[in-house]
């Protein structure tokens, strides 16, 4: 049986052998090294460690406190499997399935040592629970090995923000460099966490709408821009057009910038919405001035704004005065494509 003599309070300053001393039961000591997601089943727990030093070691440098939302602060935190494409099953499927599986989610960040040349301080940050709406997106990064793989970058969002250690210096990373990288568009699923769970890729969805329990009430999650992707990824492949897209990081700012889809046998960037509306349409043409700047020969690409439906003459008339091609769903496929010669 796990003891009591350790209490996860603000402030709290142990150690990973401490904790599983304390609530991991018998044996749980031994697991002190496991990776960064640790289960304490005796006790119903489940300790997430997040490590900034080695984070880039292992190809991680999403972790840390995020912008947030109108739901408030998020914590990124990278999911296990320091080698090759990250899977959802096994302590990442824990992780995403905790609250199911009866499991309260207590996060901890790497600070220092106990002494030189002991143990890692492990400093509590607070009980987070994974995002009920969107539980987690997919980045890219190179692994220990140099291989640009998928990972899994879970979005953890506080119980009680009062009892929550926030740092400043505990923000996610601004990167050191303006670059984009080119990432495949992965055919194979992602494998559910558990028996009977649905898989979940970045902004795709096999249904219209999710219906999710959150701090504030149901919420009705629209999933209309993850189809749109889907279906129009078919459509370039039944035309014989490979496609990919790109993870953009910008010189002194954090995270990451993700178009929704380039077209590579036609040079063209695509921005998707789920919404025909104006200002969904004015917020990608945004969007797509900002992406384009940072891709290789700028002036040769060709940018278009996807929809799920026509929208008005006048939303027409402003995408051809901004030079942004149109295209968007039918009934028998999808009008607009292929864009006409440059």
């Amino acid at each position: 049986m796990p003891s009591d003599d350790l209490e996860l309070t603000l402030g709290l300053e142990t150690t990973r052998k401490e904790l599983a001393v304390s609530f991991g039961g018998e044996g749980a000591a031994e697991r002190a090294s496991q990776p960064g997601i640790v289960p304490m089943r005796a006790s119903n727990k489940l300790f997430v460690f997040s490590d900034p030093h080695k984070s880039k070691e292992h190809g991680y440098n999403f972790d840390g406190w995020a912008e947030g939302d109108d739901l408030g602060p998020v914590f990124d935190y990278t999911g296990t499997g320091p080698v090759g494409h990250q899977k959802m099953p096994g302590l990442n499927g824990t992780l995403l399935n905790h609250t199911a599986q009866g499991l309260e989610l207590y996060l901890f960040i790497s600070d220092g040592y106990i002494k030189p040349g002991g143990a890692k301080k492990q400093r509590f940050v607070g009980r987070m629970q994974v995002d009920a709406v969107d539980p987690y997106v997919e980045r890219w990064d190179y692994d220990s090995n140099g291989v640009l793989r998928r990972v899994f970058v879970f979005r953890l969002r506080p119980v009680d923000l009062e009892q929550t250690d926030m740092r400043p210096e505990d923000a996610v990373q601004v990167a050191t460099k303006t670059e984009a990288v080119p990432i495949p568009k992965l055919k194979e699923p992602v494998k559910p966490a558990e028996p009977g769970a649905k898989s979940k890729k970045t902004e795709k969805h096999s249904t219209g709408q999710t219906t999710a329990t959150i701090p504030g009430g149901e919420r009705i999650v629209n999933r209309r821009e993850g189809q749109l992707v889907t279906a129009f990824e078919e459509h370039l492949d039944q035309a014989g057009h490979a496609f990919s897209s790109f993870q953009i990081t910008v010189e002194g700012e954090p995270g990451t910038l993700t178009p929704d889809l380039y077209d590579e046998t036609d040079h063209a960037l695509y921005e998707a919405k789920g919404l025909t509306t104006r200002s969904n349409v004015r917020m990608a043409i945004g969007q797509l001035a900002d992406y384009r700047r940072h891709l290789k020969n700028p002036e040769t690409l060709r940018v278009a704004v996807l929809l799920p439906s026509e929208p008005t003459a006048d939303v027409k008339a402003l995408l051809k005065a901004q030079g942004v091609h149109l295209v968007f769903r039918t009934e028998t496929g999808f009008s607009g494509f292929p864009l006409p010669a440059a």
